[in-house]
């Protein structure tokens, strides 16, 4: 199958799962409020109120579990349309055998979601626990960190053992790094670092799943180009649904990801870099996703070293909130930077 031919049939997946998503998900939104999966009130009953509360805390009863319903769809879908497509005569083409390939992907979409399911549920109902600075929902931070980090070395044992991959290509350096055996805690590293990465980003109405969508559209040109349908076929059913899930997730939200698609979907993105081989050019299109990370990083070491916030509020996007910044106004500067990153990071992989 030629890109010119893989083309039309991806552009007809991601209005298939579009349509079906967006049917689905107002349904499924009253579903979410009928169980009472809903963001609960974070800030003290009593005593000073966190900058963080006071700015969100009015998102208190939005549902929360966008991911799931992205997960469960885009997992459906495929089960039923890649059968369906080759046994309509469709060409299936992969860069890697084709079990291995299709089970390192939806291990990743599955387990990462089902971590952040745990975390979600425990958010929602359980008795939160008093942390440094406050109170603690959800599983503890070095709990999260370690299982993550069992799933990541998972993930990167397959791609290294059954589809031999253990080499990182630098664009415009012409570098190749042959990195045998340790490229397996590298895959690891990546997958947990945009897992987390995601994860922060994920604080305003519409802006993790709009970078996320910028990403998946750069990287469903550099997969086309590639010639491998079953990544193809996943990117677009993914997008389809995110663009549906976008549509309500803008602000003011009707309903949020939650740590279930954000563990998710950081470490999808991350595995999606690993099998195109295009994990210089990740680190580009995902630039926002990195600068989150490292400003989270950033304010953790000024409370451990200096007992003291480096910025107003981390991650980043929560500083511009905290000096005055207008919501909308953060998300929408931040998607054009995600596209002026992506057009980049494509333009380094296709060099």
């Amino acid at each position: 199958m030629t890109t010119p031919n893989l083309l039309p049939l991806g552009l007809g997946l991601i209005i298939f799962s579009f349509l079906i998503s967006f049917v689905l998900i107002v349904p499924y939104i009253g579903l979410l409020y009928k169980l009472k999966l809903t963001r609960r009130r974070e800030a003290p009953k009593s005593g000073k109120i966190p900058l963080f509360d006071k700015l969100h805390d009015i998102k208190t009863g939005t549902p929360v579990g966008g991911g799931i319903f992205i997960i469960f769809l885009v997992t459906l879908f495929f089960a039923i349309l890649f059968p369906l497509s080759s046994r309509l005569g469709v060409y299936i083409k992969t860069s890697y055998p084709l079990r291995e390939e299709l089970f390192i992907i939806f291990f990743t979409f599955l387990s990462f979601g089902l971590l952040g399911l745990l975390d979600d549920i425990l958010k929602i109902f359980a008795r939160p626990t008093r942390g440094v600075l406050g109170l603690w929902f959800g599983l503890r931070r070095w709990q999260k960190f370690i299982l993550q980090w069992i799933l990541g070395l998972t993930v990167g044992f397959l791609i290294y053992q059954n589809l031999g991959i253990h080499i990182v290509n630098i664009p415009l350096l012409h570098i190749v790094f042959d990195m045998g055996i340790w490229y397996i805690p590298f895959a690891a590293f990546m997958l947990v670092a945009f897992s987390n990465a995601f994860n922060v980003t994920d604080g305003l109405d519409g802006l993790a799943s709009g970078l996320l969508i910028i990403c998946l559209a750069a990287f469903g040109v550099i997969i086309a180009g590639h010639l491998d349908t079953p990544l193809s076929l996943f990117v677009a059913l993914w997008l389809g649904s995110l663009f549906a899930f976008l549509y309500f997730n803008i602000w003011p939200a009707r309903i949020f990801l939650g740590d279930s698609g954000a563990l998710s979907f950081g470490a999808s993105l991350a595995v999606i870099g690993l099998l195109s081989g295009s994990i210089i050019a990740l680190l580009v299109m995902g630039g926002i996703f990195v600068i989150e990370l490292a400003s989270s990083a950033i304010q953790i070491f000024g409370w451990k070293m200096f007992n003291k916030p480096i910025f107003p509020l981390a991650p980043i996007h929560h500083a511009f909130l905290a000096i005055g910044w207008e919501e909308p106004k953060i998300v929408m500067r931040a998607w054009l930077l995600g596209i002026l990153l992506a057009i980049f990071g494509l333009w380094l992989a296709t060099i």
